[in-house]
């Protein structure tokens, strides 16, 4: 007996929302406009736009824009590293804190909330690290509050661990945009290959990544010309398709209650 049944489903939808409660992580997720006396400084925010673009090339068979997501990964894995090792020294100063004190989470009376709409799993790994940040931040303004850091600690890890989510958003300024060119393309030599060439020739394109062998792990699936969409475009696994609302990096060869005390935040 046929299954006469239909069901009309829409797409699945979540809402997303990420909250902050220092200064520190809210300038990192805005970024900062160019001014007379400092350069522009690009945020999380547009970091994520960003990455969404590298992803549209990658998904066009754009060996460059494949270059540039396994480049972002590898270097999202390393900022992880460099934020672990901060939390670790942290660590060992919170180990001196007296066992007959119990000290409280701080947190903000008033945090920052933002609705995130981001169609790329790269992206929210860059939220994860701005969430790891912030909370970093908390821990070290609390440890120097209650005597056991000094300023000097203080102000050196906070610009430290700054400094790691720059340089990861830095990585994603020096991607111009999609190449033009297929790995067709590149393999005819043709003009759209040699236009590509010239405009990423600050890159060294690894043969395993030029032939596809070797892609992120979150790289979107390859839409050639004539071929029919492989991803559930029009399924499940629809998020929304809005945008969300430093310091360059050398890009070589890959290689619970608040505490009743007030914490100051510069």
């Amino acid at each position: 007996m046929a299954d006469t049944f239909q069901l009309n489903l829409g797409s699945l939808r979540s809402s997303i929302d990420l909250t902050l409660h220092t200064h520190h992580a809210s300038r990192l997720w805005f970024g900062r406009q160019r001014s007379d006396n400092k350069p522009g400084m690009i945020g999380l925010s547009g970091f994520a736009n960003v990455i969404n673009r590298i992803s549209t090339g990658a998904s066009k068979d754009d060996p460059y824009s494949d270059l540039f997501l396994i480049i972002i990964e590898d270097k999202i894995e390393e900022s992880e590293q460099q934020l672990t090792a901060i939390d670790e020294r942290l660590d060992q100063a919170m180990a001196l804190l007296p066992k007959q004190l119990d000290v409280g989470t701080n947190l903000s009376l008033q945090p920052l909330k933002l609705p995130l709409y981001l169609n790329s799993p790269l992206a929210f790994k860059g939220v994860y690290l701005l969430t790891r940040y912030d909370e970093l931040v908390r821990r070290i303004l609390l440890a120097a509050h209650i005597g056991l850091i000094d300023s000097r600690s203080r102000e050196m890890w906070l610009d430290e661990g700054a400094a790691v989510l720059r340089r990861l958003y830095g990585v994603g300024q020096r991607y111009k945009g999609y190449s033009g060119a297929s790995r067709d393309d590149i393999a005819a030599n043709n003009a759209r290959a040699i236009n590509a060439q010239q405009m990423y020739a600050f890159l060294d394109m690894p043969q395993d990544v030029l032939e596809g062998t070797r892609r992120s792990k979150f790289a979107p699936a390859i839409q050639r010309a004539g071929e029919a969409p492989t991803s559930p475009r029009s399924g499940d696994d629809d998020f929304g398709d809005r945008d969300s609302a430093g310091e360059d990096e050398p890009l070589g060869a890959l290689s619970r209650v608040p505490s009743t005390s007030v914490i100051g935040e510069t």
